[in-house]
């Protein structure tokens, strides 16, 4: 008997969406540097980062392989793509003119100039945190 722990099942799969859903829309590290996504806007943007994340871990998958290194590259997608995501939409927010539409999807004045500041300086600690 083979043990393999890859694909993941739709139920680890959905479990994983919903930790991004509540990472990318929760307060926490990352959304004080970055700004905080709407409920839908997280829904959305975690089923793109996943469905991405589990084709290309898909694509590295060799015969007879246990799934460990598969699981791995998925994982590293995931957080890869989220945190371009969420670097994205705070460089795309920080470009708008201030003006009160700029300073509600973003935050206060504060959180704009830190975004702008501090906007490419995450570590590896901050991002396991968000990912475990």
């Amino acid at each position: 008997m083979a043990f393999s722990i890859w694909p993941p099942t739709k139920r680890t799969r959905e479990a994983v969406m919903n930790r991004l859903i509540e990472t990318l829309s929760s307060p926490s590290i990352l959304s004080k540097r970055y700004g905080l996504l709407t409920q839908e806007e997280a829904s959305t943007t975690a089923r793109f980062i996943e469905e991405q994340a589990f084709s290309i871990a898909s694509n590295t998958i060799k015969k007879d392989e246990d799934g460990f290194d598969v699981l791995q590259v998925y994982s590293k997608e995931i957080s890869k793509r989220m945190l371009e995501t969420v670097k994205s939409r705070a460089l795309s927010y920080s470009t708008l003119p201030h003006n009160a539409s700029a300073t509600a999807a973003a935050g206060d004045d504060d959180e704009i100039a830190n975004k702008k500041k501090d906007k490419d300086s995450v570590s590896s600690e901050e991002i396991s945190s968000i990912t475990s």
